[in-house]
């Protein structure tokens, strides 16, 4: 038996509960997880604003070391340090013929398998974003496994598995930041602070940060904000007071909310980037007239998981943090255990801290 954070239903509270794996069949890896952070969409599983079967097991960013695989497993082996890969792409559907794995129309077919059994009752529980991360242990499919990178430890990698590829996917390939050019993140949680500490690696010669937290200032700056904004209904206005008038070439939205949204739209100059990061409900209505869209001529586009493929993104990952380029602490700013999930999505609602980190 493993502990694990079970979601028994939406809306519901998370329960610390004891469940009974199974051994890894053919294509399974078992993993025992070092660490696993604490993200907001794992919050939108709790509250409905992102759907999966329950009840489930949550948590989908993650590392640890393979225990055992099944049979066919060949790129990882028992004793192995590995990165969990919540969206796996399954190479044959039209996004990924596109190259556009990141948009996999299979990557969450896995949510919906019976992945474990409660262990005080024998009902079923779904594996949350494929990878059932809140837990001591997990079976996965082998691909959503990927080997951690040398020279990454392995408490950090987990962060890897969704803040730091979707930050910086949102910097370098979605938005396209060129060196020299400006750029404001709204949102300073943990995909917030990947997302300017990707800004500053790119050559970003202004990085406003902005939140509605004016103790987050600090936190910030220490990932590379230049500059910092506590958001209001003038934060569009400061920021172009920051870049002669003009406002940034590139906003990057981590929040998702529909004036937040807007408001990044806003703060960029004239044919100015906004890629929207942030995960919100279908109650966020974000509205344009058509002569402001023509007029500005600035592009607007959504970004899933950065628009990453891991196994090609995590190498580069890896060797900015060896350089010294890319520091995985400065995202953490609380390691807690199990039982301390409730209170981080709580701190997470008030906007207190960036990433909550599950030490196993």
């Amino acid at each position: 038996m493993v502990r694990a954070a079970v979601l028994p239903a939406v809306g519901s509270p998370l329960e610390i509960a004891d469940i009974e794996l199974p051994d890894p069949g053919p294509g399974q890896v078992r993993v025992e997880l070092a660490a696993a952070g604490v993200c907001h969409s794992d919050l939108s599983l709790t509250n409905g604003t992102m759907r999966v079967p329950v009840p489930a097991v949550l948590g989908h960013e993650g590392a640890g070391t393979v225990v055992s695989v099944g049979e066919g497993v060949t790129h990882v082996a028992p004793g192995d340090g590995v990165v969990l890969n919540w969206a796996p792409s399954c190479g044959a559907c039209h996004a990924c013929a596109l190259g556009e794995v990141w948009l996999c129309a299979n990557a969450l077919t896995g949510a919906g398998d019976i992945h474990a059994r409660r262990a005080s009752d024998g009902s079923d529980l779904h594996p949350g974003l494929n990878v059932a991360a809140f837990a001591e242990e997990t079976v996965v499919a082998a691909n959503c496994v990927l080997p951690v990178p040398d020279g990454v430890p392995l408490t950090d990698a987990a962060l890897l598995g969704c803040a730091v590829l979707t930050g910086y996917g949102a910097v370098h390939h979605s938005a396209r930041v060129r060196e020299g050019e400006t750029v404001a993140v709204y949102g300073v949680g943990g995909v917030g602070l990947a997302t300017l500490q990707a800004a500053r690696i790119a050559g970003a010669s202004k990085i406003v940060a902005v939140d509605v937290s004016p103790e987050k200032e600090a936190l910030a700056r220490a990932a590379g904000a230049t500059d910092y904004v506590v958001a209001s209904e003038t934060t569009a206005r400061e920021i172009r007071g920051l870049t002669d008038k003009q406002g940034v070439d590139v906003a990057v939205e981590c929040v998702g909310r529909a004036v937040t949204i807007r408001t990044a739209w806003e703060s960029t100059r004239r044919g100015g980037r906004t890629t929207v990061v942030g995960i919100g409900g279908k109650d966020q209505q974000v509205t344009f007239n058509a002569l402001e869209i023509f007029h500005w001529g600035r592009t607007l586009s959504g970004c899933v998981y950065g628009n990453c493929d891991p196994a090609e993104d995590l190498p580069v990952l890896a060797e900015h943090i060896r350089a010294g380029r890319l520091d995985l602490s400065t995202l953490v700013t609380e390691r807690i255990a199990l039982d301390g999930i409730p209170a981080a999505f709580d701190n997470m609602v008030a906007g207190k801290g960036g990433r909550a980190l599950v030490v196993f």
